[in-house]
């Protein structure tokens, strides 16, 4: 498919969605709001390499002076992760960041819909949004599971952030009718630990497997996207008995300070990252490698 006139593309990766190469889609809220400064540059810089070294070409996502831009600069990085007025972007938000003129770093569901929009079917992340702890009473759902639902891109995680309800997560996306495979596993996991609970929906085993499964989703025409679960190297996670209590302290002080909304998901890794001593960090960036090595595998089995 010709890419959207209104998406700005680096040379790297119009040519390569030209050949019928391998891309991968990146998303940049992680670094503008999920990570501090500079580990947040280093992070998406190394991702970015470690998806060339496997054999795709790496499409970072992102709003900048109000234009989607599918690839950037290592400058382009550079502002995503310092610049004091990002706005977090989700589809909603699209339209009002570009009529304004300003920069804004893309969500999941932001991602995904630019990948979309570019050609690109692979997209590759830490944790997926899903549905809040207390979403009976404050209506909080990620905006991610509605774009699953329609948008046409596979998205490779480490499971849904262990903040959310993973239970009530999996339901909504069974309803919506999205695929959830996960890696190598009976388990679901939870982002920074292995386990969840939760049986997984569908296994695979390797980038083969989800290549087909992507293919004949979307050749029979069935709309929508696919996830992809891999558990955190088990080297790199934190135990989820240890996790847990730190993430109900967090929730407790972010009920404390009255934040909701859109600043709920930013300020609650930001409190693990304290509390935590930086360990919770340590695992969000290991868990991004291996989910980047993976999404070049699946990008190279789905274009071949």
């Amino acid at each position: 498919m010709t890419p959207h006139p209104l998406l700005t593309l680096t040379d790297e990766v119009a040519a390569a969605l030209r050949d019928g190469r391998p891309v991968v889609a990146l998303e940049s809220t992680i670094i503008s709001h999920g990570m501090p400064y500079p580990q947040n540059v280093e992070m998406a810089r190394e991702v970015e390499e470690i998806v060339r070294q496997n054999g795709a070409v790496p499409a970072t996502i992102a709003i900048l002076d109000g234009v989607p831009r599918i690839g950037l600069s290592a400058d382009d990085l550079e502002v995503l992760a310092s610049h004091p007025d990002v706005a977090k972007v989700s589809v909603r938000d699209i339209p009002y960041v570009m009529a304004r003129g300003t920069h804004g770093a893309t969500t999941v569901a932001a991602t995904m819909r630019f990948a979309a929009l570019a050609g690109i079917k692979v997209f590759v992340t830490g944790g997926l949004g899903g549905v809040h702890r207390g979403a009976s009473e404050s209506f909080d759902i990620s905006a991610d599971l509605t774009e699953f639902s329609s948008t046409d891109v596979a998205v490779v995680s480490a499971g849904v952030k262990s903040i959310l309800d993973i239970g009530l997560t999996l339901e909504k996306l069974e309803t919506l009718g999205v695929p959830v495979l996960v890696e190598g596993s009976d388990e679901f996991p939870s982002f920074y630990s292995r386990s969840s609970g939760h049986a997984a929906p569908m296994r695979v085993d390797g980038a083969e497997q989800i290549a087909a499964v992507m293919k004949a989703k979307w050749e029979l025409g069935i709309a929508g996207g696919v996830v992809i679960a891999q558990p955190i190297p088990e080297a790199d996670e934190i135990p989820a008995a240890e996790i847990g209590g730190i993430i109900e302290q967090a929730l407790a002080d972010m009920d404390a300070l009255g934040i909701h909304g859109k600043e709920a998901t930013p300020y609650l890794l930001g409190r693990i990252v304290e509390i935590t001593g930086g360990a919770s960090l340590t695992a969000n960036i290991a868990l991004v490698r291996a989910n980047a090595k993976l999404g070049a595998a699946i990008a190279v089995a789905y274009a071949g």
